[in-house]
C-alpha cells in the first residue's frame, strides 16, 4: 500500500482556548465556518465528539450544483488539547490546540488523497482554517444589549428584590438554577457571581462594584473568572470578559418602576442573554408584583 503524503496547516487564533475548541466542535458553530469559499456553506453538522463517535459536515455549493458529505469516526479527543479522526476513506486527521502566550495554535496534520495536486488540498483546508479563525475571533467581540421592564411596584422595593440575596436566587433563576452572589453591593467592593457545579465546586465571574446608589443605579465591571474555586484575572481565558460592564438603573414612574439594563456581551453569548434577559425581568416583575 503506498504511504500518503502529510499535509500540515496551521493558523494563531486571537481567543480564549475554551472558545476555540466550543467553535471547532459545536455544529452551531461549525455550520458558520466549515467551507472553503464564499460561493459554498455548511448547512448541517453532526457530531459525536467521543472516541469511537461519528460525524458528518454536509458541504455544499450554494447554488446546488456539487456537494458531498465530510464524515468520519473519532479516535482521540483530549478536551482543549487534540482531536484525531479518520475520515471514512482511511485517511488519518490530528488536529492540536495549543494554548501560547496570547493566542491559539490550531494545527492541522492530514494524510492527502491522491486525486487533487498536495497544492491545491492544502490551500483548500488553509482556506477552511482561515475562515475558522476569521469566525471564532469576532465570536469574542463585545456587544452592549439593552432591556427595560415597567414594574408596578415601588422603587424600593424594585431595588431591594432585585439584589437582595435570597430575591436574586429566584430571579437569576432565568439564567442559571442556584445562581448567586457572594459580596456586597457598595462601591469599589469585590463580588462574585457564582453557579453551582455538579462536582460541589463554585465557578462564576468575578466582578466590582462600580456604582451602588440605593434606589437609583447599581453597576459592576467583571475582572475576570472564578473556576472551581479559583480566581482568575489575566490571561486568555479572561480577554474576552475583562471590563465587560453591566448596569441596572431604577427610575420613579406613575403606577411603580422602570427599570433599565445594560449589559456587555460578546457575539457567542448575544443569542442566549436575549432569550433569558427578558426571562429574568418578567420573573423579577412577579416577584416585585407578588410581595405588595
Amino acid at each position: 500500500m503506498e504511504k500518503l503524503a502529510l499535509i500540515s496547516i496551521s493558523v494563531e487564533v486571537n481567543a480564549p482556548l475554551s472558545q476555540v475548541w466550543r467553535s471547532w466542535t459545536s455544529p452551531q458553530h461549525i455550520v458558520n465556518w466549515n467551507y472553503a469559499s464564499d460561493t459554498w456553506h455548511c448547512p448541517n453538522a453532526v457530531l459525536d465528539l467521543t472516541p469511537g463517535g461519528k460525524f458528518n459536515y454536509r458541504m455544499a455549493a450554494k447554488d446546488e450544483s456539487d456537494g458531498f458529505d465530510f464524515k468520519g469516526t473519532f479516535d482521540e479527543v483530549i478536551e482543549n488539547e487534540r482531536i484525531a479522526f479518520t475520515l471514512d476513506d482511511g485517511r488519518k486527521v490530528i488536529v492540536s490546540f495549543q494554548q501560547k502566550d496570547d493566542y491559539v495554535l490550531v494545527q492541522e496534520d492530514f494524510e492527502a488523497e491522491q486525486t487533487h495536486s498536495l497544492e491545491l488540498q492544502k490551500n483548500g483546508w488553509q482556506a477552511i482554517l482561515e475562515n475558522f479563525k476569521s469566525y471564532t475571533e469576532q465570536l469574542s467581540k463585545m456587544v452592549r444589549m439593552e432591556f427595560e421592564m415597567d414594574i408596578n411596584a415601588p422603587v424600593e422595593r424594585v431595588y431591594d428584590t432585585m439584589l437582595s440575596p435570597d430575591t436574586y436566587r429566584e430571579w437569576t433563576t432565568a439564567f442559571f438554577p442556584g445562581s448567586f452572589y457572594r459580596g456586597k453591593w457598595e462601591e469599589g467592593e469585590k463580588i462574585y457571581f457564582i453557579g453551582p457545579s455538579q462536582d460541589g465546586c463554585e465557578s462564576g465571574m468575578v466582578a466590582r462594584v462600580e456604582k451602588a446608589v440605593p434606589n437609583k443605579i447599581a453597576s459592576v465591571k467583571h475582572m475576570g473568572l472564578l473556576d472551581k474555586g479559583k480566581e482568575i484575572t489575566d490571561g486568555p481565558e479572561v480577554m474576552g470578559w475583562k471590563g465587560a460592564l453591566e448596569e441596572y438603573r431604577f427610575e420613579e414612574i406613575a403606577g411603580g418602576t422602570k427599570l433599565q439594563v445594560s449589559a456587555d456581551t460578546n457575539l457567542e453569548h448575544r443569542e442566549y442573554f436575549a432569550e433569558t434577559w427578558p426571562k429574568a425581568l418578567e420573573l423579577l416583575k412577579s416577584i416585585c408584583e407578588t410581595n405588595k
